[in-house]
């Protein structure tokens, strides 16, 4: 106990926590490359988001399972099935939605036309493709903007640059301002180009992805349409001595 009894029980040292060498570097690159490099890394932020959501959206079983068609083809191979099923297989996946558009309009409607299914599948499509398509223009946005945002950091260097370039400085001029407008310079370039490389190629691959899950809902809907015209109840053409004489 101290004197006088001022402290009372054990005396907890403090943790001072340090900065590790990653995090001095890391900021002291954010330093060196001035204010531009800012709306670079928010770029960033906002094209890993995007590259994370699409790869976990975009996965097979949850677009366009192998064995969907297969199975479909199967349940309603003698009759049409009821609302529960049509409900599991709406929330199966992206491409079971667009087949329980076409069982309900069929369900629904049991006169229908073949032109109405296929209207029916095609307006499901339409709205698949733009859950597939989502955030996709962002990213292509982010990879044409990068190297652009990166030249503005560059234009932004080399007005510190001409700025050292003081009247009657000499050659040299400010040799601290000369070379933190070539550090803009060099690293919004460079930020500006990795941000941009990474994201073109992934916005390629998702568009791949995209075309390859458009055909695949195209072909299966094309198996299917007859399928379930099987189920329609045709309309009896009318006789020609029972039209309405002119």
């Amino acid at each position: 106990m101290a004197a006088g009894g001022l402290i009372r029980g054990p005396i907890i040292p403090r943790v001072v926590r340090h900065p590790s060498a990653s995090e001095d570097l890391l900021l002291s690159i954010i330093q060196a490359a001035g204010w531009p490099i800012w709306p670079l890394i928010l770029c960033s932020i906002a094209a890993l988001t995007i590259v994370i959501e699409r790869l976990v959206s975009l996965r097979a079983p949850r677009i366009a399972p192998a064995a969907l068609l297969d199975e479909v083809l199967a349940v309603t191979r003698s009759s049409l099935p009821g609302n529960d099923v049509v409900d599991k297989l709406a929330a199966n996946s992206l491409l079971g939605g667009v087949f329980a558009t076409g069982l309900r309009s069929v369900i629904a409607e049991p006169r229908i036309s073949e032109a109405a299914l296929r209207q029916s599948f095609e307006s499901a499509g339409r709205i698949a493709m733009h859950r597939l398509e989502r955030y996709l223009n962002t990213l292509g946005t982010i990879a044409a903007a990068a190297p652009l945002l990166g030249l503005f950091g560059t234009v932004i260097g080399m007005i510190e640059i001409f700025g050292s370039q003081a009247p009657g400085a000499g050659v040299s001029g400010n040799p601290q301002q000369l070379a933190h407008g070539i550090s803009i310079a060099l690293y919004n370039t460079a930020f500006g180009l990795l941000i941009a490389i990474p994201s073109l190629m992934f916005y390629r691959y998702f568009r791949g992805r995209v075309d390859e899950y458009q055909l695949t809902m195209e072909l299966a809907t094309e198996r299917l349409v007859p399928h379930l015209m099987r189920f329609a109840v045709r309309t009896p053409p009318v006789p020609a001595s029972a039209e309405p004489q002119a």
